[in-house]
């Protein structure tokens, strides 16, 4: 009962992260951002979870539900739909032009996705380059010394960042900061030496970025996520509202 994260196919994991699937009882549940997007099947539908800015509360279905989590950046080139056009929101497959979704596996969509050419505007770079811009974010890197490493203006990785992930390079770097702390807090981590080294100036920045980016107190965050461990789940980390 509850989440359950499995290993991607193989020839999926330059794309996806993990498979996973959700039951249990019908409960309300706050996502939290991650920077990654999701395909998800629940009630015979196919559903793209776009990537999020804050958390949302849901209802849980009292159905099992599954999903393919997408590294971020990934999905977008496979939909050929801009990420910004699918922030903070859940849509149907169908209404992005994907026919027949709901007669095919997850694994299948996303294979016959990944095999068509991608667009230029949601894959302006290769897979290689994608997965350096974001490890480079992820590290730390200001936007100007990325831009930079690229051979870009900020304007113009700002433009790309937008497409590709759904927000420019700053947020992104934020967002997945946030999601890197934490991954420290669930491994024991004291709270101070994990706000050091995710890369906040003190304590009350992380503090202060966990309500900001959940609506709740770090406290309640841990509280709620030590009572349900079911975490890192449609499009975000997960914990009973």
């Amino acid at each position: 009962m509850g989440y359950r994260g499995y290993p991607p196919p193989p020839h999926l994991r330059e794309l996806v992260e993990c498979a996973w699937v959700v039951d249990g009882p019908p409960e309300p549940v706050r996502v939290l951002p991650d920077g990654c997007m999701d395909l998800i099947r629940m009630s015979g539908t196919v559903v793209v979870a776009g990537p999020d800015t804050t958390a949302s509360v849901n209802q849980r279905s009292p159905e099992a539900f599954m999903g393919l989590r997408f590294r971020p950046g990934a999905l977008p080139r496979l939909l050929g739909v801009p990420a910004v056009e699918l922030r903070d929101s859940r849509i149907p497959l169908s209404e992005l032009g994907v026919k027949r979704a709901r007669d095919r596996s997850l694994v299948e969509l996303a294979t016959t996705l990944a095999a068509d050419e991608p667009a230029k505007e949601t894959a302006p770079w290769s897979m290689n380059q994608l997965h350096h811009i974001t490890d480079t974010l992820d590290a730390g890197a200001s936007v100007a010394d990325v831009a930079a490493e690229a051979g870009w203006s900020n304007r113009t990785l700002q433009r790309q960042c937008v497409a590709v992930y759904g927000y420019g390079p700053a947020m992104l770097r934020r967002i997945l900061r946030f999601r890197r702390a934490l991954r420290m807090l669930d491994d024991g981590v004291p709270t101070a030496d994990a706000a050091a080294a995710a890369g906040y100036s003190d304590q009350p920045h992380l503090h202060r970025e966990v309500r900001d980016l959940t609506g709740m107190s770090l406290a309640i965050l841990r509280q709620d996520s030590g009572q349900n461990r079911s975490i890192e789940v449609p499009s975000g980390s997960l914990t009973v509202a």
